[in-house]
């Protein structure tokens, strides 16, 4: 939560002026929104300030409780936590400077990167998803694409080998020598459109994901080569979106 609790601190408009009360409201906010929480508790809620380096507040509980009281509600109280009241939610977003805006429209990848569990995975995630925030469209889709390939093929050498390897073994396309992959380092000699063509032959992704994954190896190549084709951040959102929550928190390694 460090990197993107201190990337959302620094979007905010005039942070370093903002009482402690309204920094409350504001990473409520960033874990109900951004990070896609149900609800913030005072807890969470003093990390946040711990991470971006800040005292957290002495009475966060008794704040929250308070801005619940008010007329109109800062909050909203439930058995567990609190979530911001619609009217507050508005105006914290407008508080958020451009870089969070693109953050904003996005909150989900945020949201998805903090459901990665395993570290390397997370943190290539995360490389992935800052090239997004300063406008490298086309870094984020490669990165993106690298990660999910590699992460398909270390699920395949941990659950699936035996499956993949009988496909492999009755290929006929003479492109493709190798007959059996026994390392990650394999399935280099396997073109990635073959190697989604296999993964479905040998039933370890179903036609839905094949379809996803065929889509996105023509983005990614239109991303890779130098063209007129402009990639915009609807695509990019999609992009990551769909082959996260498809691939990377679907098959479990």
């Amino acid at each position: 939560m460090s990197d993107s609790a201190n990337r959302f601190y620094n979007s905010i408009s005039g942070a370093s002026d903002l009482s402690q009360f309204a920094l409350i409201e504001m990473f409520v906010y960033y874990l109900t929104v951004e990070l896609g929480k149900e609800l913030a508790t005072a807890k969470e809620i003093n990390a946040c300030f711990e991470t971006c380096d800040l005292s957290p507040p002495a009475n966060t509980s008794a704040r929250l409780s308070a801005g619940a009281k008010k007329k109109p509600p800062t909050y909203i109280k439930m058995s567990n936590g609190y979530k911001l009241h619609r009217h507050a939610r508005e105006n914290a977003a407008k508080q958020l400077g451009a870089e969070t805006i693109i953050t904003e429209t996005s909150s989900m990848l945020r949201a998805l990167e903090g459901k990665v569990t395993n570290s390397n995975t997370k943190d290539f995630l995360s490389e992935a998803l800052n090239c997004f925030e300063v406008g490298a469209n086309r870094g984020t889709i490669i990165l993106t694409w690298l990660l999910v390939v590699d992460h398909l093929q270390s699920y395949i050498l941990k659950h699936k080998l035996s499956e993949f390897n009988a496909v492999l073994a009755a290929n006929t396309d003479k492109r493709i020598k190798i007959k059996a992959v026994n390392c990650i380092d394999d399935f280099n000699d396997i073109p990635e459109g073959k190697f989604i063509e296999f993964c479905r032959i040998a039933k370890i992704i179903s036609n839905d994901v094949r379809k996803i994954l065929d889509q996105k190896l023509q983005t990614r190549n239109s991303s890779a080569h130098p063209s007129g084709v402009v990639i915009g951040k609807a695509k990019v959102i999609d992009f990551v979106e769909d082959l996260v929550t498809n691939i990377l928190l679907k098959y479990k390694i």
